[in-house]
């Protein structure tokens, strides 16, 4: 490997350690319980003072629905790296925890919703009483967040003291601050800013409002983001909150009325350390597939164009190549063609007008008009030749009347026989092993019966 990438890997990896250095999250060192105090503990390194916000989540277990849980806003004392207070919800409730340092809101992470488990002691809250937020707030459209498509927060400013702030809380993932905007009144409206949610659609958020006295002073409302009608993801990065993979902030505590409890979590990383880390991880990635890409165009070419072989499989690459000649029996033989017989010259007319064929046991009979060489008698039967490619007669189409035997005279002159055609007959053999035994034996070709025997009826 170049000194140059070597250089590169390891600057990327002190880079990204000092990022995992940079962040902290929490640890719930006591089980939640009804009225009992709950303690958290910082792990790693923050920015103090540090604070945890404790957000009520789902229905309220206690009769008729009465909501009896508030947000609790709780500060850590000075620098101090650990914090308790009494956590005043029912058994069998649910909440969420973030914990946030002086850099930011939720940069110590989120908490998935952890359950209460029971105790004797319920004198910490009013089960008979509902409790309401100092001011509430408003979204429109009403009741849904979807993915980057504008809403309006709003509220009414007669129940606000100074400036409200809103922050957005993902259960088991991100949470982060909601900037707010150009306030502007609307009628019927009040006052309010309008606000663009980069958040991923099928997350749940958790919307929470404060005002000077503290966050959570508006309540929270929860809300399940939608992708829309028409989707629209211009609005989203890769830094957009979304639910972290891995086991959540806050290490192990019960998330159900039975007792589960979470895996334990590991640390958990500031916003900004998680910026940086995906940042360089996309660097990292970016110069790996330029190298590869490189490599790829400079390296030469190792496997060599083979022609395609039906017969054989394609070997490998380490194995020799195979014979790719034809098997013995697949071999293809050159059919050689006889030359067509021909009248031979040696023609000669006998005595009695008897024509006979050189080299042949054909006869021409002048007084029966056959080639055949019989008169009363034609029979037809198994000729051998001499050769299997040999010429065939053809009969004429006439009927000659019956005459006498071969060698009588005749006193009209013959004419001359038609010229033979040539005929080719061709042996078609499969390609199995061939029988030398039966090469050598001589072929026998049958011919049909030539109907000269047929006497004239008187």
């Amino acid at each position: 490997m170049p000194r140059s990438l070597q250089l590169l890997e390891l600057a990327l990896y002190l880079a990204l350690s000092s990022s995992l250095v940079s962040g902290f999250s929490f640890t719930f060192t006591s089980q939640p319980q009804q009225c009992s105090n709950i303690s958290l503990q910082i792990t790693g390194s923050g920015a103090p003072p540090y604070s945890v916000l404790i957000i009520p989540y789902g229905p309220s277990p206690l009769p008729n629905n009465i909501e009896a849980r508030t947000i609790v806003y709780q500060q850590f004392s000075g620098d101090s790296s650990s914090v308790s207070f009494q956590l005043r919800y029912p058994t069998n409730s649910q909440f969420v925890a973030v914990v946030s340092d002086s850099t930011g809101f939720g940069t110590g992470g989120t908490s998935v919703a952890a359950s209460v488990m029971s105790n004797s002691d319920n004198s910490c809250f009013n089960a008979t009483l509902n409790v309401a937020p100092d001011f509430p707030f408003n979204i429109d459209p009403p009741n849904q967040v979807v993915q980057c498509s504008p809403s309006r927060l709003w509220w009414n400013p007669d129940q606000v003291q100074g400036t409200p702030n809103f922050q957005g809380v993902i259960p088991g993932g991100q949470s982060f601050s909601i900037p707010v905007g150009q306030v502007t009144q609307v009628a019927n409206e009040g006052y309010g800013f309008n606000w663009t949610p980069s958040v991923r659609a099928g997350s749940t958020l958790m919307i929470v409002a404060g005002d000077n006295r503290g966050l959570g002073t508006g309540g929270s409302e929860p809300y399940s983001v939608q992708a829309g009608l028409y989707p629209n993801s211009s609005c989203l990065t890769d830094n957009s909150p979304s639910s972290t993979a891995g086991p959540p902030a806050g290490g192990a505590y019960p998330t159900n009325s039975s007792g589960d409890e979470t895996g334990g979590g590991g640390s958990h990383l500031t916003s900004a350390s998680g910026g940086v880390i995906g940042g360089l991880a996309a660097v990292v990635i970016l110069a790996l597939t330029g190298f590869y890409i490189i490599r790829r165009k400079t390296a030469p070419r190792s496997q060599k164009e083979r022609p395609v072989d039906l017969l054989q499989g394609d070997p490998d690459d380490n194995d020799p190549l195979p014979n790719t000649e034809l098997p013995q029996y697949y071999h293809p033989e050159p059919f050689l063609a006889t030359a067509p017989t021909e009248v031979s010259s040696a023609y000669a007319q006998e005595e009695g007008g008897r024509l006979s064929v050189s080299g042949s046991n054909l006869l021409y009979d002048s007084a029966t008009a056959s080639r055949y060489g019989t008169s009363d008698r034609r029979q037809s039967g198994v000729t051998t030749f001499s050769d299997p490619r040999s010429a065939t007669p053809e009969l004429d189409g006439a009927t000659a009347p019956s005459g006498s035997m071969t060698g009588m005279t005749s006193s009209r002159k013959s004419p001359m026989p038609r010229q033979l055609r040539p005929v080719n007959i061709i042996q078609h053999e499969d390609a199995g092993l061939s029988n030398t035994e039966d090469a050598e034996q001589p072929e026998t070709i049958e011919l049909p019966p030539a109907y000269t025997n047929i006497r004239r009826t008187s």
